[in-house]
This record gives structure tokens, sequence and C-alpha cells, in this order.
């Protein structure tokens, strides 16, 4: 193959990779109904092990982002709820959606955390919450299903007389003890919770605030651009691991599909049938040369 040829070869790989890219793109964002298609986790606060785990999220992954009008969402009340319609309803390690939302509406680095309870405002000016038995209150108390570890015991998550300032839903990341994202909703021992860009206490949040609810999980890829923008502390020690062994893996696979094939193909009868077709012409070929040899003599 002259230097033209090999150089048409490259171009056409390369366009085909990048045409196959293109498609798996299109079909994410199809799928999802939102740009981007999925994120990259930043940080551990959802993490549920030291080591990470396939179906929590950790650092380092990719989640899928779900626009809210394919998924709708379901809180962590609501799939607790005892005879709910929701019940036993997990996503991502625990009861109830991911959802993604920027704090307070704002431009910051979003946040990827678990909805806690939805807050909507009723007829009567009071607060309604699905999923419990809070029915147009004016201050909302729960406990929730969470253990919160206290000086070598436990206790149950519990929110107490909290006013909320608008309707929306109520966040925390499965890895903050029992740190609410909403700091008004926080007790002093559960933590400051979250703030805006503008250090601003992030305020409950709203519909419009939601990016998306996290989807499907692809573990430890995106822990190639936390590495490469230095900002790799929070992947697991695990993960670096896990990738490389998937990157093994995953080259691979071609090597081996191709000597599978082949054998395959040298085992196909058609392949044989044309062999043995090939080998009598040929042999009827060298009878016609040597005869035609003999004539001449």
């Amino acid at each position: 193959m002259n230097a033209m040829g090999e150089a048409w070869s490259w171009i056409r790989e390369a366009l085909l990779a990048g045409g196959l890219i293109a498609v798996l793109i299109s079909v994410l964002v199809l799928m999802t109904g939102s740009w981007p298609p999925m994120v990259v986790i930043e940080s551990n606060s959802m993490q549920h092990d030291e080591n990470g785990e396939v179906g929590s999220i950790d650092a380092g992954d990719l989640v899928l982002v779900m626009t809210p009008e394919r998924k709708d969402i379901i809180t962590f009340v609501e799939a607790t709820e005892s005879g709910g319609d929701f019940e036993g309803y997990e996503s991502h390690g625990m009861p109830g959606d991911v959802i993604i939302y920027q704090k307070n509406g704002g431009s910051d680095t979003p946040v990827i955390h678990r909805a806690l309870l939805e807050v909507l405002e009723n007829t009567s000016g009071g607060w309604d919450v699905p999923g419990t038995t809070l029915r147009n209150v004016s201050s909302i108390s729960w406990t929730f299903d969470i253990l919160c570890p206290y000086h070598g015991g436990a206790y149950n998550l519990r929110i107490e007389d909290w006013n909320p300032v608008h309707a929306g839903y109520l966040t925390k990341g499965d890895n903050n003890d029992c740190m609410i994202d909403q700091p008004d909703a926080n007790t002093l021992s559960q933590g400051p919770g979250l703030s805006d860009e503008h250090g601003n206490p992030v305020q409950t949040t709203k519909g419009e605030w939601v990016m998306g609810v996290a989807g499907a999980e692809i573990p430890w890829v995106g822990s190639i651009k936390l590495g490469l923008s230095d900002n790799s502390q929070s992947v697991p020690d695990a993960t670096w691991s896990k990738l490389i062994m998937t990157a093994i893996v995953l080259l691979a696979i071609p090597a081996v599909w191709e000597r599978v094939a082949d054998r395959v193909m040298k085992t196909a009868p058609e392949i044989a049938q044309a062999e043995r077709e090939e080998a009598q012409a040929s042999q009827l070929l060298s009878d016609d040369n040597q005869e035609q040899a003999h004539e001449e003599e």
C-alpha cells in the first residue's frame, strides 16, 4: 500500500470512529432528553463504601441525566411509605431518586443528591408532603428511616418545625451523615448545610432548578477526566485498578474476537466447501498445464 492509500485508510478509520461516537451521543440525548446526557461525579458525597461500589454513585462515575419530563421524581419518603404506590422503590443503593440540581438556581457546579421529600403548597396556605401524613401543616416535622451515627450509637434523622421558604425538594447526600443540604432544616448537631456561589444558604430546591434525575451509572470511566484536571482526590483508590482492568479487557476484546471469528470461519461448512472447490480447480489447472506440455514435446 502506498502512502496515499495508508493516509486514506487512517482518515476512513477516524471518520468511522467519529461517526460511531456521534451516533452514541445522539442516542443518549434522545434517551435522556437532556444535554449533556451524562455528568462526571466529582465528590464522594453519595459514596456508600470507602472503596466504591457498582450500584451507588462514587466520584469518577459517569451518570446519565434523565430530564424530569421523562422521569417522575420519587422521593425517599414516598419510597418508604408503608402501603404507598412507590413502596420499595430504590435508586443508586437507597430508597428514592437522586436528582441533579442547581443551588438556588445559580450557575456554579450542580449538586447530585437524594430527594428526601417534596413540599407542596396547599390551596389553604399550608404545606403538603406526599408520602407522609402531613397535610395543610404550617411547619414540617418528620422522622426519616435513616440512621445517624452519634457518640457510638445512632438516631433517626429528623426535621423539627421546619418552615420552607417555598415549595420544592429537601435533599441530602447519602455520605453526608445526617446533614441536609438546606441549612434551615438542620439542627446544630446535623451540620451547616450547603451554600450557593454567593454564600447564601441553599433553599428548598424548586422544580425549575432540577436539571435531571440520575439514571444508569457507568462506573470508573469519569476518573480519567478528574485525573487530568487534578481533581482526583475524591476518587476511591480501588477505582484506578478497576479502571485499568476494564481498559485491558476492552483492548483485548477485538483480538479475542478476531481469533474466535477466524476459527469459526475456518470450521464453517461453506468455507470448507469453497476450499475444496479451489483445490479441485487448482488441480484441474495443473493437469491441463501438464497435458499441454506433453503435446508440445
